[in-house]
């Protein structure tokens, strides 16, 4: 089955011509399926690009998923035309009243800030209540799931010496979980962050499960107990080039930076090694199957 986007948004011309099966919102109505309503509040500067990436890992199932973009109304960032935002983007106000199988709330390039200071912080605490209560499963992102695990848990991000940036390899800490199924014993995945989160304050509480952790990286994915919220720490969502248009970015900054660990071939950056194109492909069909479709209910109501 296909996702159903608008034909005219950026994402659709660009994963038609990489063959993933996309649909119109004008051929989907004739079709008379209950399409999964998934939600995605982009807090990236870089809407199209993290629209589509996510766009593509749900497209990887047999599912018809119908997606809506989310921007939040206190804040809108200068690097996407207005035109855009107003045509394919709706404010939380727009969606409050109705119920969602899945949300997925991405990363944002604010993690150096309190939470208190970030301009839309109110208004993304309420979404986050709204999802724990209207949402049969939420993923949250990076900074996302930091914020998420500050909001309902009171657990603080950590400043790290350098930024985390690379590849790497993590293993799994919780036996046969749904989400984890079909990776190998080791697998990678990207991680971007100046940040990293209190491991003893998550071990504390019975409400979290940890799936997966690496050795440089840490926690890499966990989750509440009762499967309503997901926590993916890195970023396997990311494209090839996205780390490495991030490490130019920072380089030609001024920044001093380090090239991504595990990235780049014997260091030629224009060689890279994109070792996790199956564990972001497996993670999102897994959930989107296993712990949305599976339990979510048929009439969603208001």
């Amino acid at each position: 089955m296909p996702i159903l986007i608008p034909e005219a948004l950026p994402a659709y011309k660009i994963l038609s011509e990489e063959n993933i099966f996309i649909m119109s919102n004008k051929r989907a109505a004739s079709q008379d399926i209950r399409p999964i309503e998934i939600a995605i509040l982009n807090l990236m500067p870089t809407k199209i690009e993290t629209e589509t990436q996510l766009i593509r890992l749900l497209a990887n199932s047999p599912l018809q998923v119908n997606i809506t973009l989310i921007e939040t109304a206190t804040y809108r960032g200068r690097n996407t035309s207005v035109a855009h935002m107003d045509k394919f983007y709706k404010t939380f106000d727009e969606i409050k009243s109705r119920k969602l199988d899945g949300l997925i709330v991405t990363g944002a390039p604010v993690e150096t800030m309190p939470f208190e200071c970030v301009d839309y912080w109110p208004e993304l605490m309420t979404i986050m209540n709204y999802a724990k209560e209207m949402v049969t499963s939420t993923i949250y992102i990076c900074w996302g799931a930091q914020a998420a695990l500050y909001h309902f848990y009171g657990i603080k991000k950590i400043s790290l010496p350098k930024k985390l940036s690379g590849v790497f390899e993590n293993h799994a800490t919780a036996k046969h979980d749904l989400l984890l199924k079909g990776l190998d014993d080791r697998f990678y995945i990207p991680h971007s962050r100046y940040t990293s989160i209190d491991e003893r304050a998550i071990a504390a509480l019975d409400d979290i499960c940890v799936l997966a952790r690496g050795h440089k990286c840490g926690i890499s994915v966990a989750k509440t107990v009762d499967n309503n919220m997901f926590f993916l720490f890195g970023h396997s969502e990311y494209d090839r080039d996205t780390l490495k248009r991030e490490y130019i970015r920072d380089r030609e900054k001024g920044i001093d930076i380090a090239q991504p660990s595990g990235y780049f071939i014997d260091g030629d950056e224009d060689n890279i090694d994109m070792k996790w194109n199956s564990t972001g492909n497996l993670l999102f069909y897994n959930w989107l199957n296993y712990y949305v479709y599976q339990v979510t209910p048929y009439k969603l109501g208001t």
